[in-house]
């Protein structure tokens, strides 16, 4: 939105005048805090600057027009509301400026405390706190640490050795030791600080403060973590973030103050009960911070029976009210309750499917809610495997299981050497005193976090949670030395580059590799739980909402598989058949030698034999698969891979012949055999002699594979069995090659059910871009389409992708070019308005042409919704990824308001 903007327009709001429904307009964080505000809510008075004046700003660098006024009225109001001027000496107002985007980032933006305190009014504030000088500059020092370090780009790590020093000197590791002249000396040491790295002195105009914190917040969006963290969340980068201006509550008043956070169900496992951290006489970022462990919330109650009894009344309210587990902040000052927070909480992937079952059973949802609530790549993370442990494997240390799973790897202690190790291939885990947001590269490189401080609300829990990393947290037993490179734990030593391994459910941390067994969400798929007679909320609640995906779903989803063994898991998984088999597949290994013969072959009789001898290897592969998918549609693609695939390669068998020559040995064969590789080395064999064109070059090669496989599906028709045989012919761009090899098949097809019918589908591979564009005239021709996406991108971007990915993606993906890799999932505005032409322009054609995809798309959750859009009839993909695509395919149906179950 330009600056432009007619003084009129309006950018702030009251707490009052907005709702939960304002996420957009108001950020996550404002629309919730109006939301409590009109349920009656204990919430500190305050306003919220817009998304829309942030989008403003950054396109500009200036403050939209009007925006400057309506900050100061609302915060006239906001002063005649507390009785209080910001800032003033004797009596101050002092207000928090926080970031809030639509979509929660946790700890990715930036946050101002204390804002007003300057020399005069922290007396004040003392004088307000009952002649509490220690709180008033413990409040004072803060600012100055957040505001330099967030406003005005201090070095944060400055401030913390000023703090270490004066602790040092006290003899002491605990901030709370420090007296009143300790965090005095302390602000002056931070002011120096300040003057030193900004050439000026922390400014003391109250709403200069102000200004320079809002303008900081709006910044704080384009920040490198940010950015990383909105593409690792695919959240849109013109969203924008709003800021809150707060009056401060405190929490590090006394004994009788605190902070916490609160769950409403546990994020990790789903379960009911009280869920939080604690922590006395400090403020927010102490316990998000991790740097001084919590206790956990059902202590408060002995603290502060009656704010605790409070707390668990709004929490219940709030979760009726948003019907979902709820995450709340709040901070007690003096005995009373002030409520700085609340939204719909990030859980696990087992919390989200349990939590969603429980408030069906509780009539807060349906079970398209349920099924709205949940997602593929949750499903996705229930199927990885878990530690098997038995005697050998004691845990070291114990903490707490923030965000589950089994993850093992080599310990590294800083982000940067956990992205260095994690681009050579290896698993690492980061291990950290307590993470903070500059350390989310390293986060997303690792296996698994491990920190020694926090709880299960610090920002590593937080973090992995939102991203599905395995963390455990607050494991106290654990000395940290980041500089060298180490950590002490049961009087052992664990050097970087040693192996460790941490279960982020129980919170158990072992020396060494700990085998892993599949998952209960698995067996089940598998067949070997059953979740009707089993005491495991995780694998009854999936059930129970997979059971629903499967019943509002259209697409029925196929599996891409080249064996029987590939077939039978995926039937199990529940597969309605094979979208793709790839027959060049059963080339490999020991028949590698006759494809080199068949493709090398000069003569027609050497040909015929290579293709006899296939012959029943192929018809034995089929026999397999159709009897395995028995009754249900195998797709069986005729070869289609680049010749090379199948030959020696060209340098290295040069090298051969010519070292045998200089050895005087007879090479007469391997001299015959490079000169036929350099006859047909091709210098882009992925664009070159493979797919329908191999077919149509060497006569009876596609003859054979139709023969193969109409021949194993009679003779498992003759046992009795129901195959259902479909003849995809790959790489065609034009119609002419899709009649040859129809009419030379058909011809075959006839033939060999004569006495035993079998209906046998012939159909294409739609990956060429020209395909895509004449899919009208191939549909006469093709009683089916399936795109294959992964060769479409490939020739719809121009990329190969064997070559681009490790080269320039990554540059792509930084620059924002690419979201997400277009191999990864679908180019909806390119790739993906192929596909719709062909399947409008077929269907048109043709109007029962069938229509699937076989790609990797076929099992990315957002692909999947985009091919229900497009109205294909079933998604492919491997095995393992078919629960996944079940799930997202009735998810589709729920989002777009169908109504239509297959």
């Amino acid at each position: 939105m330009a600056a432009q903007e007619t003084v009129d327009h309006k950018y702030v709001y009251d707490f009052s005048e907005g709702n939960k429904d304002l996420k957009d307009l108001l950020g996550g964080k404002g629309a919730n805090l109006a939301e409590m505000t009109n349920l009656g809510l204990p919430v500190p008075p305050g306003f919220t600057i817009t998304t829309e004046a942030c989008q403003a700003y950054l396109a500009t660098g200036q403050e939209p027009d009007g925006l400057a006024g309506q900050i100061e009225a609302h915060l006239e109001s906001l002063e005649r509301a507390m009785g209080k001027r910001l800032g003033d000496p004797q009596d101050p107002l002092l207000v928090s400026v926080r970031s809030g985007a639509k979509f929660s980032m946790p700890g990715m933006m930036e946050t101002v405390l204390n804002v007003g305190l300057n020399d005069q009014s922290v007396v004040g504030l003392s004088a307000q706190a009952g002649g509490n000088d220690r709180f008033a500059w413990d409040s004072y020092r803060r600012l100055i640490q957040m505001f330099g370090k967030t406003v005005c780009e201090v070095p944060g790590e400055e401030f913390e050795h000023a703090l270490d020093e004066i602790k040092n000197a006290k003899g002491t590791h605990n901030d709370l030791d420090l007296d009143a002249d300790d965090l005095r000396g302390l602000v002056d040491a931070y002011k120096k600080i300040f003057l030193k790295h900004t050439g000026r002195e922390f400014p003391q105009q109250p709403r200069e403060q102000l200004d320079l914190a809002i303008r900081a917040v709006f910044e704080s969006w384009n920040a490198e973590r940010a950015v990383l963290y909105r593409r690792q969340e695919r959240i849109p980068a013109d969203l924008g973030t709003a800021v809150n201006v707060v009056t401060m509550v405190f929490g590090n008043l006394g004994p009788d103050s605190g902070t916490g956070v609160a769950f409403t169900r546990d994020p990790a496992s789903g379960a009911q009960g009280i869920y939080g951290d604690y922590l006395a006489n400090a403020q927010g970022e102490d316990v998000v911070a991790g740097i001084r462990n919590t206790v956990p919330l059902q202590e408060l109650e002995q603290l502060d029976k009656a704010s605790y009894d409070e707390l668990l009344g709004i929490m219940a309210r709030l979760e009726e009210h948003y019907k979902d587990l709820c995450d709340i902040e709040f901070t007690i000052e003096r005995g009373k309750l002030w409520m700085l927070q609340t939204r719909v909480g990030k859980r696990t992937a087992a919390a989200a499917f349990v939590i969603a079952g429980q408030l069906v059973d509780e009539g807060l949802i349906d079970l398209d809610e349920a099924l709205h609530r949940v997602n593929g790549a949750q499903l996705a993370q229930l199927m990885f495997p878990r530690f098997q442990l038995d005697h050998e494997f004691e845990p070291v240390a114990k903490g707490i299981g923030a965000s589950p799973g089994a993850a093992s790897g080599t310990v590294v202690f800083t982000s940067a050497r956990a992205v260095e190790l994690a681009a050579e291939g290896k698993s690492v885990i980061l291990v950290r005193r307590e993470t903070n947001p500059d350390d989310l590269n390293g986060m997303i490189a690792a296996k698994g976090i491990l920190t020694s401080r926090g709880g299960k609300t610090s920002h590593a829990a937080v973090v992995a949670r939102g991203m599905g990393k395995t963390c455990v947290s607050g494991a106290d037993e654990i000395e940290v030395n980041v500089p060298a490179k180490r950590f002490v734990v049961a009087g052992q030593t664990v050097n970087e580059g040693d192996v460790v391994s941490i279960d982020g459910t129980t919170g158990k941390v072992y020396l060494g590799e700990v085998p892993v067994m599949p998952s209960e969400v698995v067996q089940y798929f598998e067949g070997s739980l059953d979740p009707e007679h089993i005491d495991n909320a995780l694998v009854r609640a999936v059930h129970r909402i997979m059971t629903h995906a499967d019943g509002r779903r259209r697409l029925a989803v196929r599996t891409n598989a080249d064996t029987g063994a590939d077939a039978a898991r995926a039937r199990r998984f529940g597969a309605e058949g094979i979208g793709l088999c790839r027959t060049e597949h059963m080339f490999l290994g020991d028949r590698r030698e006759l494809v080199e013969r068949l493709i090398l072959a000069r003569a027609a009789d050497e040909r015929e034999a290579a293709l006899e001898a296939l012959l029943p290897l192929q018809r034995a592969d089929f026999v397999e698969i159709f009897r395995e998918m028995d009754g249900l549609p195998v797709t069986v693609r005729l070869i289609d891979p680049p010749l090379h695939e199948f030959l020696p390669p060209l340098e290295q068998l040069a090298v051969n012949v010519a070292v045998a020559q200089e050895r005087g040995e007879d090479v007469a064969k391997e001299e015959a055999l490079l000169a036929a590789v350099r006859r047909m080395h091709e210098e882009n064999p992925m664009l070159g002699l493979r797919g329908v064109r191999l077919g149509l070059v060497i006569p009876g090669l596609f003859a054979m594979q139709v023969r193969a496989i109409v021949e194993a599906a009679v003779e498992c028709a003759q046992r009795g069995g129901d195959p259902k045989p479909e003849i995809m012919v790959p790489l065609v761009g034009a119609v002419q090659e899709l009649e040859t090899v129809r009419a030379e098949a058909e011809k075959i097809i006839e033939e060999v059910t004569r006495e035993k019918a079998v209906e046998v589908l012939i159909g294409t591979m739609i990956e060429v871009p020209r395909a895509a564009l004449t899919a009208g005239q191939i549909a006469e021709a093709a009683e089916f389409f399936s795109f294959g996406t992964n060769d479409l991108t490939q020739m719809g971007w121009g990329f190969s992708r064997d070559d681009v990915e490790g080269a320039f993606f990554w540059r792509y993906l930084e620059l924002g070019i690419f979201g997400i890799s277009p191999f990864e999932s679908i180019d909806r505005d390119g790739v993906g308005r192929l596909v719709r032409i062909a399947s409008e322009e077929g269907r048109a054609a043709r109007p029962g042409l069938k229509l699937g995809v076989c790609g990797e798309h076929g099992g990315d959750p957002d692909s999947v919704h985009f091919f229900h859009e497009v109205g294909l009839d079933y998604v492919s993909c491997s095995p393992f990824r078919v629960p996944v695509a079940r799930l997202e395919a009735g998810r589709a149906v729920v989002e777009t308001g169908g109504s239509d179950s297959r």
